[in-house]
């Protein structure tokens, strides 16, 4: 009983630091405001409704989370379809699920109401849920294999090297590889225009790579020393690079990119914090951060960026970034222009989790969960 009622004390204690956070620092800029709507527990599923929320006549959207050892799907109104404890390798979209063994005879592909969808008999190599679709990551991780929609295989591409990092958008698939190579394939399978080598680097690999959802456009990380960010856009039956920079010597490991902003702006992680590249004006604003960016928002819609940083263990920090107008080049701890970084919250937490669709955000902190609404007022 003891033990139960000390989770409790600090459930509350994380959920009362982070609302007084909020509410205390409330102007994102003047017009905007962050509300919170509810707060829960991950061992609990009863939610706790705030600022006179009431949850009736939600959509009952799925979002799917992962939280330490802790995964699931949680709804608008606070509610989780399901909630469970990670035992073994594990792949989640917001449609298909599925734990596995590291050499598994068979995967069991389930849905967020954890009902089984289909099962992969002996499979080689591991799932991936991307775009609404499964793919199999061969073995040797030299591999992709797209399934259809009972399981079936459709097709399998075979790389030269092993694939560094993979992302799928509009039923294409794009790869980057450990030789340096980036391969985008379409819906058949086939290959849109041949391996693309973005060279430059004293050591060639790809850290990052990124799809736009209409598939025009290709993000891209490589190399070390120097580590290069450049982005492809469809021109006719290929794509051609349109923008490229060098960041530095560069991370040794897989590094963030990704399309916000409904694709007019792609974030990026690089040494000491993030670049933010506007499409449209073609420049970088490079946005100097402490600590380790754990959790950036995929999303980025509206004005505003949200990133968790990790300040050593159990120390974090959510991080609102007002989108620059692109004439600023370089912003740091020193040197902020008034309104880039418009508020910083930290919190006790050893796991984190942050997501965003639209307005909603929704943060996780150890077995806690909290959602918010950006409100014009």
């Amino acid at each position: 009983m003891m033990k139960r009622n000390k989770k409790w004390w600090y459930f509350f204690v994380f959920a009362f630091f982070i609302i007084y956070i909020f509410a205390a620092a409330r102007p994102v800029p003047k017009e905007t405001v962050i509300v919170p709507r509810w707060i829960t527990s991950l061992e609990m599923n009863y939610p706790v409704r705030l600022e006179g929320f009431s949850g009736e006549n939600e959509e009952q959207r799925l979002l799917p989370f992962i939280l330490g050892n802790r995964f699931g799907y949680v709804g608008d109104d606070g509610r989780f379809a399901i909630t469970q404890t990670r035992n073994a390798y594990f792949s989640m979209s917001e449609k298909h699920w599925a734990e596995f063994e590291a050499y598994p005879s068979y995967v069991r592909v389930m849905n967020p109401q954890n009902e089984t969808v289909f099962v992969i008999e002996d499979i080689d190599g591991f799932p991936l849920f991307l775009d609404g679709r499964v793919y199999i990551m061969g073995s040797e991780q030299n591999s992709i294999t797209a399934l259809g929609p009972a399981g079936e295989e459709l097709w399998t591409h075979v790389f030269p090297a092993q694939i560094t990092d993979f992302d799928a958008a509009a039923g294409f698939v794009l790869a980057g590889t450990l030789d340096g190579a980036v391969v985008l394939l379409n819906p058949s399978g086939n290959l849109v225009f041949p391996p693309f080598e973005p060279g430059g680097s004293r050591l060639l690999a790809i850290y990052g790579c990124a799809i736009s959802r209409d598939a025009s456009r290709i993000a891209i990380i490589s190399g070390i020393d120097s580590q290069r960010f450049l982005l492809l856009e469809r021109s006719g039956d290929t794509h051609r690079v349109i923008h490229h920079e060098f960041l530095g010597e560069g991370f040794r490991r897989r590094v963030h990119v990704s399309f916000v902003n409904n694709d007019r702006k792609v974030v990026f992680e690089r040494e000491g914090g993030l670049g933010i590249f506007d499409i449209s004006s073609r420049r970088t604003v490079n946005i100097n951060l402490e600590g380790e960016i754990v959790a950036l928002d995929n999303y980025g819609g509206g004005d505003f960026l949200f990133v968790i940083t990790s300040h050593g263990p159990g120390q974090k920090r959510l991080i609102t970034i007002r989108y620059p107008d692109g004439n600023l080049r370089t912003l740091g701890p020193r040197r902020r222009a008034p309104g880039i970084i418009v508020n910083e919250a930290p919190f006790s937490s050893e796991a984190a989790f942050f997501a965003r669709r639209g307005n909603r955000l929704f943060l996780g902190g150890d077995s806690t969960m909290i959602s918010f609404e950006m409100e014009k007022r």
